[in-house]
Parts: C-alpha cells; structure tokens; sequence
C-alpha cells in the first residue's frame, strides 16, 4: 500500500516537471505513441518500491545487495532517458549491478537440475550463466516497454507469480524476496494509473531497467528455492520459471533471431516486436496489452499445472509453442504486407488512370 501510494502521488509532480523542464520523449519511426511524452515514470516507480521496502521488509538474504544494483541501474536508466546512453556504457552498468548480487550476495543459478542432464554447475560456468540470465532478462524486460501499460502489466503477472511462492513456501531463506515482490507490485500500481492508453508518462529504460533486474534475481532465486527447499515445483523450478517469464523471453529471442537472419545486429531496432505484430492485425493498444497479459497468465498456469512432467517435456512443450506462435506472426506478417502492397499498386493505378 505504501508503494502504491508514493508512486500514485508522485506521478503528477513528474508529470509537471518534466513538460516544465521539457524532458519529453519526440515521437519518431520505431514508437508507437505520436506526442511529446515525459519517459520518468520509472522514478514513481523506484521511489515506491525502494522507499516501502527499506521501510517495510528485512533487507537479509541478498536483499540489500539487490537494492544496491537497483541503485546503480535506477541512474543507469535515468541519464539514457534524459540524455541518452550508449549501449555499451549500460551494460558496464548492467555488469556492476549483476556482479554486486553474484559475488557479495552468491545470488546464482548452480544446478540445471536435470536439463540436458545436466546437474551441479561449476563455480566459473555458474557465474557465468547468471551473468548472461541477469542481463538478458533485464534487458527482456526493457525491449517489452513498447505499449502504453504493457510493460508494467507483464512485470505485475510475473511479480505477483513469483511473490506468491516466496511467500507460501519460502520460510527464512527465501520469503524476504515476497517482500521484493509485494513492493514492486505497489510501485507498478501507482504507476499503472496513469500509464494506460493514451498514456501521458512512460516508463522508461529508468523504471524498466530497473524492473527487468529484480525480475532476474526473483526468477533466479525461484529456481534454487525449488533446489534447495524442495518446494513448490523441486526440479522443474528452472522450466516453470520460464513459463513464468514466456512473453518478454519468446519476444527477445524472436526480434533478435529475426535480425540476426536478415543479416543485421540483434541490437538493431525495428517494428517487429511481438506487440507491433499484433497492432499490425488491427487491434487497439489496450486489446494488445490485454492480449499479451493473458497470454503470458495462461502460459504461467500452464506451466504450473503440468510442472510434474518434468523439466524435458515442459521446455519443450513451451519451445513447441514458441514455434507455432512465430509461425503465426511470421504468416500474418506476410500477409499484412501482401495486402499493403496490393493497395498501393492499385492506388498507383488509379492515380495513372
């Protein structure tokens, strides 16, 4: 509630001072939105979170250490949406915050826990592997905020998952990362009120970076929770998780393969994220943030029902999935521009005639 409240209050000074101080984001080819538009709304949501959570919750277990990389990425992200940042330059902070929780809280994925028939980890290949689980997720997470509210949504679906279990079987260990959760949640709920369609503040990389980081090491500590606790999903913690986080994970891995096929960098960007798909068959941007809402809940409790059948069949029942969907958006996509480009013949041969 404390979260919710500072964040829904904030908002509005945000608001001001940004069209005061014009620290507006200007329409261009990739964005969606067509008016001048302040990209802080990640400062409402970092202030509810971080302020509710040193207030509120024990900073144990790795806490605090999460709280640091915040920090560092709350900054990382602020000056990209004032003044913009290169991509390198965010992920030299990216890596600060990443090694932080790694090394000073061992906060790590050790065990594929049968995936590939793979078990126990060692210690360089572990470090390793969460480095490319943190940054990957968080970044995710950022290349998700292309909607009015879509981002904010996703990180709601996933955040109430993964608090909910933290706090029905985390115990001492891993129950303060309910604490995360729950903040997080607020945060984004104050944030969320102005943040639907026609939204008139974004998140920005500062609130997406920041959200995309803690997602990450919720995620990563779900995974050991079911390792170590035995609890709630044991080995097929690490499959479950991925269902849990499908929509921004099936959505990087598709832009990127995409770009890396037609020949161009993964980092590139397009109009060919899965919501710009979706928009490009003619629903609204509410009707797309729903959309891929419930898409991302239906495959959630997918995975939580049939978590029994173990890490194999389930990583591959979403892989298939994955599959069909991209051949889906790859097929409309098609067609969409086949239709664009009977129009415009036709146009230039009505115009002839």
């Amino acid at each position: 509630m404390w979260a919710m409240l500072v964040s829904l209050f904030a908002v509005p000074s945000i608001i001001y001072i940004a069209h005061l101080k014009n620290m507006l984001d200007t329409p261009n080819g990739r964005t969606v939105h067509q008016s001048l538009t302040p990209r802080l709304g990640g400062v409402a949501v970092f202030a509810g979170f971080m302020s509710a959570l040193t207030i509120f919750a024990p900073l144990q277990n790795g806490v605090k250490e999460l709280l640091a990389g915040c920090i560092i990425l709350f900054f990382v992200g602020l000056k990209d949406d004032l003044v913009g940042m290169s991509v390198a330059k965010k992920f030299v902070g990216q890596l600060l915050a990443t090694g932080i929780v790694m090394i000073m809280a061992d906060v790590r994925i050790t065990s594929f826990q049968g995936i590939l028939g793979v078990g126990t980890l060692p210690i360089g290949i572990s470090y390793a592997f969460t480095l490319g689980v943190i940054v990957g997720i968080t970044n995710a997470i950022n290349l998700i905020d292309g909607l009015d509210g879509l981002a904010g949504t996703i990180v709601l679906i996933i955040c109430g998952t993964f608090g909910y279990y933290f706090y029905v079987y985390g115990g001492p260990g891993y129950g303060n990362y309910a604490f995360v959760a729950v903040c997080l949640i607020g945060g984004l709920l104050g944030f969320l009120r102005y943040n639907f369609h026609r939204a008139p503040i974004f998140m920005g990389d500062t609130g997406s970076l920041v959200c995309g980081f803690i997602v990450s090491v919720l995620a990563i500590q779900f995974i050991e929770m079911g390792l170590r606790v035995g609890q709630p999903f044991a080995s097929s913690s690490p499959s479950v998780a991925v269902g849990i986080l499908f929509v921004p994970l099936f959505d990087t891995l598709r832009v990127f393969s995409v770009r890396m096929l037609a020949g161009r960098s993964p980092f590139s960007p397009d109009k060919n994220h899965i919501h710009h798909r979706i928009l490009a068959m003619g629903f609204q941007q509410i009707s797309t943030v729903l959309l891929l809402g419930l898409l991302n809940l239906l495959v959630t409790l997918f995975v939580i029902r049939f978590a029994a059948i173990g890490n194999t069949l389930l990583i591959g029942a979403l892989a298939g999935f994955s599959a069909l969907l991209s051949i889906f958006l790859g097929v409309s996509q098609s067609r969409i521009s086949r239709r664009q480009l009977l129009a415009s013949k036709a146009l230039v041969t009505e115009t002839t005639n």
